[in-house]
């Protein structure tokens, strides 16, 4: 017997059900069984968990923040003050804890912990557009529909707790699904989103009757089972429909996504609306700076989610009218300075840095000569840059180089492949094995697995 999916198809297999059911709402009845937003259901999501090994000692996680639309490197990470006008921008940079090493100085306090984590210089992607391929699964466009690198962490090696093994901090959108995608791993490894419905179905049930229905649903569940052919729509329900539930109660889950359990000064520690930053192309128009998904991926990380990413602000500054890089960096950088640092302090503190890798990068960088209107930079593919901290991975160091106007790397090669079989490496993944794709076809998880040896020491 084949059922379909959805809310629909629930409401049908809810007429088998006693009477004393029906006072369980149609919103209650799929709140048992899906995430919501997501799409992704409690029962996939443990099932994908199963092989677990509760002994084993605590995994490694990551938080991966992708500063949306390509920061510019050479005005961040990558000075030139010798390049010509036309290319150097109008801040200077300052020294850090590094001999030799100068950042912006419109992020003094990297500045004053660069010894504690490794800046990559002269990354080199493929794509030049927002794709956002690369990003996701280390591999271009033109290497086919591969699945997010957090979807691989689910499938090969998720967290052993009642968690999510792969968190998305984003509200996606259709491109966003498109490359946070877990395509032939399977859906049960999608990431978890906690919004809207998906949130609200960590809550606990508003009074003891509604959990005592949600129990009695699951076993009827159990004896329709029992009435119809174990198709592959009905596989586990009894086990994996049960530690749903118990997710769905669980204090040690709630507690993760619920905030309010943070002290105000957390928040203000992590700079939560500190400053303001303007739309990527339109001066006129600021937005709030948002520290609570730093806040949110540590929380995370700490109760043992295994992958956590974030978006985050706009910096895909191009030459539109009524637009000015510089206007623009001189409110985010500032504001990203406070939220990284604190989130690299509060790992420390907590015993963390070294169980807890945290990676910083945007698609691609910013062409090195400012355009007009505006002004400008556009898309650069040629080189950017990435920050490691913790992870167990070699800190304090500046890896790569680029040459006089940060147009390219003078000092070998590091792709975005590198940089996620370091990622793979740390959460402990063999970057060798082979998963099917679609037509059944063993794929490697990467093309290019070499990680970045300087990084582990």
């Amino acid at each position: 017997m084949s059922v379909p999916r959805g809310e629909d198809s629930m409401l049908t297999v809810s007429q088998h059900l006693p009477d004393a059911f029906n006072r369980l709402t149609r919103r209650e009845f799929v709140r048992v069984g899906a995430l919501g937003a997501a799409g992704l259901s409690l029962v996939d999501l443990l099932r994908a968990q199963a092989v677990s090994t509760p002994a084993a000692p605590r995994p490694k996680s990551l938080i991966y923040v992708v500063l949306n639309g390509g920061p510019s490197h050479l005005d961040m990470w990558d000075l030139k003050p010798h390049a010509p006008l036309e290319y150097r921008g109008p801040f200077s940079p300052i020294a850090t804890k590094l001999p030799g090493v100068q950042i912006c100085e419109h992020m003094p306090r990297q500045a004053e912990m660069m010894d504690r984590f490794t800046l990559v210089r002269g990354v080199r992607s493929v794509e030049n557009d927002h794709f956002l391929s690369e990003v996701y699964t280390g591999l271009p466009r033109t290497s086919g529909k591969r699945p997010a690198f957090g979807s691989i962490v689910s499938k090969l090696a998720p967290t052993q707790l009642p968690l999510p093994s792969y968190v998305s901090l984003d509200r996606a959108t259709v491109e966003q699904f498109e490359y946070e995608n877990p395509h032939y791993v399977g859906a049960a490894h999608a990431p978890f989103r906690p919004f809207d419905e998906a949130l609200d179905d960590l809550k606990p049930a508003s009074n003891p009757q509604l959990l005592e229905d949600r129990k009695a649903l699951l076993s009827a569940f159990d004896a329709l089972q029992r009435r119809v052919d174990r198709s592959l729509a009905y596989g586990g329900l009894d086990e994996f429909q049960a530690r749903a539930l118990t997710l769905i109660s669980s204090p040690q889950v709630r507690e993760a996504f619920d905030l309010s359990k943070e002290d105000a000064s957390v928040l203000q520690r992590y700079g939560h609306k500190a400053g303001k930053y303007p739309h990527q192309t339109v001066k006129s128009i600021l937005y709030d700076w948002d520290a609570k998904p730093f806040v949110l991926a540590r929380r995370l990380v700490e109760a043992g989610v295994r992958v956590v990413t974030l978006r985050v602000a706009a910096w895909d500054h191009h030459s539109a009218a009524d637009g000015d890089i510089f206007f623009a960096l001189k409110g985010l950088m500032p504001t990203l300075d406070q939220s990284l640092t604190a989130l690299f302090n509060e790992l420390t503190e907590r015993g963390l840095s070294d169980d807890v890798l945290v990676v910083v990068l945007g698609e691609f960088g910013r062409t090195p000569k400012i355009s007009y209107p505006g002004p400008g930079r556009e898309h650069w593919a040629d080189a950017g840059c990435a920050l490691f901290f913790g992870g167990g991975l070699k800190m304090g160091q500046v890896l790569g180089a680029t040459d006089s106007r940060a147009e390219r790397s003078i000092d070998g090669q590091i792709s975005f492949q590198n940089i996620m079989a370091t990622i793979y490496h740390v959460l402990g993944l063999n970057a060798d094995v082979k998963l099917p794709d679609f037509n059944g076809r063993p794929q490697y998880l990467l093309d290019d697995r070499t990680p970045i040896r300087e990084l582990l020491g």
